[in-house]
């Protein structure tokens, strides 16, 4: 099996705006979490996947589970570049990664990773297995 450093890179990238701050112009870190949700939802699209395709598929993808390692500061005014990728399934659960830097020093600012398990919309019962268009696209972002 590959090395995870080997799957595919999604980068996003989002400038730091006044309302992504603190008073102190440092990012308030539940921007952080957006973002991340801002690039999977930008990676899921380009890779022909959108958020309306989940809702006619009758899936929603709860979060189960959310982590973040701070390693630096990005403040107002700073590019950040947010790169996603999901990891190979390991049952039901869809796993992402993520890594945000700085994109004038390619510094590593935030380490996070997001757990999401499908549900049927109607009966909110797991899903054990995606409908073959929504886990074709997926399978292809490996």
């Amino acid at each position: 099996m590959a090395s995870l450093e080997s799957f595919r890179w999604y980068e996003h990238r989002v400038v730091v705006q006044p309302h992504h701050t603190d008073y102190a112009g440092i990012v308030w870190h539940g921007t952080y979490i957006a973002w991340m949700e801002e690039a999977r939802v930008n990676y899921l699209s380009a890779c022909g996947l959108t958020f309306a395709d989940w809702i006619k598929a009758s899936v929603d993808l709860p979060v189960v589970d959310l982590g973040l390692k701070y390693r630096r500061s990005l403040t107002l005014g700073d590019t950040a570049l947010v790169n996603a990728r999901l990891e190979p399934a390991k049952g039901v659960r869809l796993v992402w990664h993520y890594d945000i830097q700085n994109a004038a020093t390619q510094e590593t600012c935030i380490e996070g990773s997001v757990t999401l398990v499908p549900v049927d919309v109607k009966t909110r019962r797991v899903l054990r297995r995606l409908p073959a268009p929504l886990q074709a696209v997926l399978e292809s972002m490996l």
